[in-house]
């Protein structure tokens, strides 16, 4: 298979983990004689200092030719400090979501046993917790009306859904519920918003199309403190954009570092796969940011494509990683690792699974297989 991948670096660390993920799929490329042709542009704060703008025409041109997007991070502190900013860097990701109709973001909550002591909530708790978020991702309080008056003193957000924007996405998360543990999870805030009434409405229709997935529901506040509380009792979360911002990120406690989460934005047409975290502009140029999750996103990039093996050798190369304690220092204080160094393992140790059994172990680990 022959892909088309528009690379969108952005900002902060965001170029150095996206690097790392590259990488990986070279790797892969390698291995599994697949064929990634790459081409990167500009979003975020980098291209508003290069262009004036978060979304070059250009940049959006790219990504709407390409087969997928595989993204960095935005966000500069420059402009998340001046509440006057008429351009910010994260309208560019609001357009990208809307321009490439991207309405659902997947993001997948695990927990790594070799990791469980990083988390801050107890073992017994996280253990075996195996989750996903289902958000919907281009309507709601982020896209709707907003209004402030001339004196500056009084604002407003719309939330506003139609009943298809909640089925389109609805339907998705039946469907995964149905080929996991057949239980689905309506987070909505019933009790106060109409919005979310109105997603109570048509999920509970649409589950009736669905007998064999258990359907049950909680408010908001209460989904917050479930997560925490007994993570594991959860197997599809489905939920507006706004909550789902807020609970996936959340969940990020439980695999012990935010730098882990991956996550895929999809639409009818296109697809972006990012890692959650933001730009961590203090890390910038530090070589100490995370890169698993870049890498992840990776690994559902190529699931997204149908590449089930290739997906599951990123996965086990990151595992391998996990085990041998070569992470960033997020996951291990006194780490000699580095970004760099933790992405050069990874990719070294992506094989065809087939034929793993018949690699030099301790050739592998130091990174000189000819595989790649």
């Amino acid at each position: 298979m022959t892909l088309k991948i528009a690379l969108l670096p952005g900002d902060g660390v965001g170029p150095e983990v996206l690097a790392q993920a590259v990488k990986c799929l070279e790797a892969v490329e390698e291995t599994f004689n697949q064929r990634f042709i790459f081409k990167e542009a500009p979003v975020g704060a980098i291209a508003i200092d290069k262009k004036g703008t978060p979304l070059p025409d250009a940049t959006l041109k790219l990504c709407k030719e390409a087969d997928a997007v595989l993204f960095g991070a935005i966000g500069d502190p420059k402009y998340d400090n001046d509440p006057d900013a008429k351009v910010r860097p994260e309208q560019g990701l609001l357009q990208l979501r809307k321009e490439l109709g991207l309405f659902a973001n997947i993001r997948p909550i695990i927990s790594h046993p070799t990791l469980l002591d990083k988390s801050p909530l107890k073992k017994k708790v996280i253990n075996g917790t195996d989750f996903v978020i289902y958000r919907e991702l281009t309507g709601g309080i982020y896209f709707g009306e907003k209004k402030l008056n001339e004196e500056g003193t009084k604002a407003s957000d719309l939330c506003e859904y139609t009943e298809a924007e909640i089925s389109r996405i609805a339907h998705l998360a039946f469907k995964a519920a149905k080929g996991r543990k057949k239980k689905l999870t309506l987070v909505d805030k019933a009790n106060v918003l109409e919005s979310s009434r109105l997603w109570r409405k048509v999920v509970k229709r649409i589950g009736e199309s669905y007998p064999e997935v258990t359907l049950d529901f909680l408010f908001v506040d209460n989904a917050a403190m479930q997560i925490i509380l007994d993570p594991k009792q959860f197997d599809v979360i489905l939920t507006e954009n706004m909550f789902g911002d807020i609970i996936s990120d959340e969940g990020s406690v439980i695999g012990g570092s935010i730098g882990l989460l991956a996550s895929a934005s999809i639409g009818e047409e296109n697809a972006l796969f990012e890692p959650i975290h933001g730009s961590y502009p203090q890390a910038k140029g530090k070589n100490i940011a995370n890169p698993i999750a870049s890498i992840l996103s990776a690994a559902m990039l190529l699931e997204h494509f149908g590449m089930a093996e290739e997906a599951w050798a990123i996965k086990k190369a990151v595992d391998k990683s996990l085990k041998k304690g070569i992470v960033t220092p997020d996951l291990r204080e006194n780490s000699q690792y580095g970004t760099s160094q933790v992405g050069d393992f990874i990719a070294h140790n992506i094989v065809d699974i087939e034929d793993d059994t018949l690699m030099n172990d301790e050739n592998i680990d130091l990174g000189k297989s000819t595989i790649i």
